[in-house]
């Protein structure tokens, strides 16, 4: 079940600094979009709504592109899953790490369209650290689902259950707020240049899992 994949310190830090990382690339992704983001697809989904009320079809293009970039990536996360085990996890992560070098090196080369194509990408795919067998995950790339977890485990907390229980769902709120502060910063220091820190981010935790893996 989805609540026992945060009952060790190792998955909370692992989640966390996915999280982390999560909000640092779609705050690099929002001001870079003008608004739209990289990982937040109920955001894009109501932008798009919005779009099409208003009759502004570019932009409901731009937000429908993101949220089906978006479903690729997750589609691509799960298949890494279901294929490898439990080496599952750093893969993966390396996938991830290349996909964001890769969107680094587009903006390098200047293209901007394919760069945030393969971040959107790399988002959907970070879904699937935590992805089981079944289908089942826990959503890094996003806090509502936490920050719901939260809500119901302090009223659980509040009548006689667990007192702590809501704690790593708070923390991964916290992490991804962290993470967009500092992914703003670094967007304004060096435009979508700061992706690369996300790619060596992403690299340094798959050799990390990979060399936390009990054979």
């Amino acid at each position: 079940m989805v609540p026992r994949m945060l009952d060790s310190r190792r998955n909370v830090v692992l989640a966390c600094a996915l999280s982390a990382l999560a909000g640092y690339v779609d705050g690099i992704g929002f001001l870079h979009l003008g608004g739209l983001f990289v990982s937040f697809m109920s955001g894009n989904s109501t932008r798009m709504g919005v779009s099409l009320a208003q009759g502004d079809w570019s932009n409901a293009a731009a937000a429908l592109g993101l949220v089906a970039l978006f479903v690729a990536g997750a589609a691509g996360g799960s298949l890494i899953v279901f294929g490898r085990g439990a080496h599952r996890q750093p893969w993966v992560l390396l996938v991830e790490a290349l996909l964001l070098a890769a969107a680094a090196l587009c903006y390098e080369l200047g293209l901007s369209n394919a760069a945030v194509a393969a971040i959107v990408l790399a988002m959907g795919l970070e879904n699937a650290v935590f992805q089981i067998d079944g289908g089942a995950g826990l959503g890094l790339t996003y806090v509502t689902g936490a920050l719901v977890k939260v809500g119901q485990l302090v009223a659980v907390a509040l009548t006689g259950g667990a007192r702590w229980a809501w704690l790593p769902n708070l923390l991964l709120w916290a992490a991804l707020v962290t993470g967009a502060v500092f992914g703003a910063l670094a967007y304004h220091w060096i435009n979508l240049g700061a992706i690369w820190f996300a790619a060596g981010m992403a690299l340094a935790l798959s050799a990390m899992v990979a060399a936390t893996i009990h054979l």
